[in-house]
């Protein structure tokens, strides 16, 4: 269950992966309390505004399908194969070059805030400030192929 600040603590993660058995609701009103970290915004991006005025309307629990169609986790498995899951996937995760992934991952959190065509240039700029010593001819073929591979594997 994410209920309530749950719901909000839920929403400040990067993704969700959900059991089958997740459920999800936003009972603020129902409570007679009004959200503190971020739901009004971030329930918003994640289902979209009619969705999220929905959720905070009604208090109704949104059950785990319902939840990965609109948005609001990226993964729903069955439960008891939810830690296996999150593991494989964490370990997709710290294949990646870290200080890439960090980077890219600010400039999502930073482009959020803006409008796109600000977001567009913010991605431009920190491209182009990505430091070329990083930028290894050789560890970088090497990667490449490693995508092409797993690409295959993933097919």
């Amino acid at each position: 269950m994410a209920v309530t600040g749950g719901l909000e603590l839920a929403l400040r993660c990067d993704f969700l992966i959900a059991s089958d058995r997740a459920r999800f609701a936003d009972t603020h009103a129902r409570i007679g309390v009004q959200p503190l970290w971020g739901l009004t915004v971030l329930l918003p991006q994640a289902v979209g505004l009619g969705r999220a005025r929905e959720m905070s309307a009604t208090g109704n629990f949104v059950d785990a399908g319902t939840a990965l169609a609109w948005g609001l986790v990226n993964h729903v498995v069955p439960h008891r194969e939810l830690l296996p899951f999150a593991r494989r996937m964490a370990g997709e995760i710290v294949s990646n070059d870290q200080g890439a992934l960090r980077t890219l991952f600010a400039t999502y959190d930073e482009g959020a805030l803006l409008d796109a065509g600000a977001a567009l240039a913010l991605e431009g700029r920190v491209g182009t400030a990505w430091p070329r010593d990083r930028l290894d001819p050789a560890e970088i073929e090497r990667r490449r192929a490693g995508v092409v591979d797993r690409g295959r594997s993933q097919a």
